[in-house]
């Protein structure tokens, strides 16, 4: 199939690039983060995508040096929210002061702006904030603006939120409704380092060394690469099929195989689908391809759909996690030949 002339003669040069400034930015975070390619690799897409991400990992496997140290290598704003019981939601997005002028005595509101504003923001521990402040999030992650008193305020662009889990502790936490877990992109599963990798965390960490992050890209040049990676072409085939694989996730969908139908409660919406696509678009960028694929479909799959898919009690009952039944759906042959 022949490439459409403007990414022949255009784009390939910037892909090439692009895919070196990816190679870049891992060598830049691989300073100071050892191992977690899946989940440095996932983060980058996200970015790319121009979309948000969730991590979810127990406590100490650097979730929020991971986030940081993306946002220097990017040469972003970074703001990060500690989020606790007593947050409230101009803690996040802002407020107005009354400001008195010393040289006439009159009074004016003044908007003070919350963290809320930079190119990226870590929402760290996004559980343990109450649902109403959880929703101040809602607009600026959907929008990229956000409203106080009456006016309203456009955030930097780009503009990321990337917020962590811990899996461990539900006691006094409030789980993320499902239409905001809608709005991340990806949800990303930070593990435990194997052997070798936490042993080279003890070296580097417990040394005289100072690792220092030299900026890969700025604003403007990340603007320029996700604009880059929306132009990616995909074949009406394979959007036909990341629409019908996220359509399959759906119980209530005459498509949906069996086992979904036994065992999932609510699949993903509209957004899985074009997230699925715009996800293997920017896989496709990462590496320097002109065109996304099947493959880059089924690499983003998993992180794409996962928070998504709701499982009901028979899935408890017989011990089948969401995980298990995106990976046997993502394995079936049944939407590759629809």
């Amino acid at each position: 199939m022949a490439l459409p002339e403007r990414v022949l003669n255009d784009d390939v040069a910037h892909l090439r690039r692009l895919a070196e400034a990816v190679a870049s930015l891992r060598t830049q975070v691989s300073q100071r983060i050892v191992g977690q390619q899946e989940v440095v690799d996932g983060v980058l897409t996200a970015i790319l995508g121009g979309g948000h991400a969730l991590l979810i990992g127990v406590p100490g496997l650097a979730k929020t040096l991971m986030v940081q140290t993306v946002a220097e290598a990017l040469d972003l704003s970074f703001n990060r929210v500690q989020f606790t019981p007593d947050l409230m939601p101009g803690d996040i997005t802002g407020t107005e002061i009354v400001e008195e002028d010393p040289a006439t005595g009159r009074r004016a509101f003044r908007f003070v702006a919350g963290p809320i504003f930079a190119h990226v923001v870590l929402a760290d521990e996004i559980n343990r904030t109450p649902p109403k402040t959880q929703a101040a999030l809602l607009q600026a992650m959907q929008e990229h603006q956000v409203t106080a008193a009456g006016k309203t305020y456009p955030l930097p662009d780009p503009f990321f939120v990337l917020a962590t889990q811990n899996p461990i502790e539900q006691e006094g936490t409030y789980p993320l409704p499902e239409a905001q877990l809608d709005r991340f992109m990806l949800e990303l599963r930070v593990s435990y380092p194997t052997r070798a990798e936490e042993e080279a965390i003890v070296e580097q960490t417990t040394g005289g060394r100072k690792a220092v992050v030299k900026p890969v890209l700025d604003a403007a040049a990340l603007h320029a690469m996700q604009d880059l990676v929306r132009r990616v072409p995909v074949s009406k085939g394979l959007i036909a099929k990341a629409v019908c694989l996220a359509r399959m996730t759906r119980p209530a969908d005459p498509e949906a195989p069996s086992f979904i139908k036994e065992f999932v409660e609510w699949g993903a919406g509209p957004r899985a689908s074009q997230y699925l696509v715009l996800g293997a678009k920017a896989q496709a960028a990462m590496a320097g391809r002109p065109m996304a694929d099947l493959d880059d479909v089924k690499a983003v799959a998993p992180f794409v759909l996962r928070h998504r898919v709701v499982t009901n009690f028979a899935a408890e009952a017989a011990n089948r996690t969401n995980d298990d039944l995106i990976r046997e759906l993502i394995a079936s042959p049944v939407w590759l030949d629809r």
